[in-house]
């Protein structure tokens, strides 16, 4: 009887199944990008003609295109994000895989938080789910890295420093998103602009990046 071979656990960039995650990848950060105009309904008014109406309409509307927006800009840079991360890839392995289904159920969950934002906007728990939601995407792109890194999947093994650096990089969202949620029970608009405070913190890592972090990370 010949003897079974045991299935490949490790796909390397050339392999279907390398090629398959990416798509699938691509294709999901596709939909819930689209998804997060949906929860935006076209305003319906009385009187169809009345320029007055239909601008007090659109005005009661307000949270929920910032919402959009804010989201999209997220979702884009989590994209571009993870992006990067694969192209720095030399293979995937199954628990890789494992781990970025968890991280694309999260990116695939924020159309949800990000409605529930835009319709409940003062509202600090519609705040905080949001940014725990967020905070969870960014804290997956840590453990995936990590699994990289472990496993020997990258192109190119970056040294321990570099590895530091990568981590602090991807966490100090975490911690962001994380401390808005106490301001949210103050002050949503608070809170919300707290998250804005993670694109200078990330100037100054950058600046301290150590050797070779650049050409690793894109950094």
């Amino acid at each position: 009887m010949q003897e079974q071979l045991a299935p490949r656990r490790t796909y390397g960039r050339e392999s279907v199944e390398f090629a398959r995650v990416l798509t699938f990848n691509d294709g999901l950060y596709a939909i819930a990008m689209t998804l997060l105009v949906v929860s935006i309904a076209v305003p319906t008014i009385s009187d169809t003609n009345s320029v007055g109406d239909l601008a007090d309409a659109l005005n009661d509307l307000s949270a929920n295109f910032i919402s959009f927006f804010i989201s999209f800009a997220v979702i884009g840079r989590y994209w571009m994000a993870h992006h990067q991360f694969v192209s720095l890839l030399e293979a995937m392995d199954q628990a890789f895989i494992g781990l970025n289904l968890i991280y694309l159920a999260f990116i695939a969950f924020l159309p949800f938080p990000t409605a529930l934002l835009g319709e409940y906007f003062e509202n600090p728990l519609s705040v905080a789910i949001y940014a725990a939601n967020v905070g969870i995407v960014s804290g997956l792109e840590v453990l995936l890295f990590r699994r990289a890194y472990r496993a020997k999947l990258l192109r190119r093994q970056p040294t321990p420093d570099v590895y530091r650096y990568g981590v602090i990089a991807s966490l100090s969202p975490v911690v962001f998103f994380a401390l808005s949620i106490p301001f949210a029970f103050v002050s949503t608009t608070l809170a919300v602009a707290f998250w804005f405070l993670a694109i200078p913190f990330a100037t100054v890592v950058q600046r301290r990046a150590p050797e070779g972090a650049s050409s690793l990370l894109g950094t």
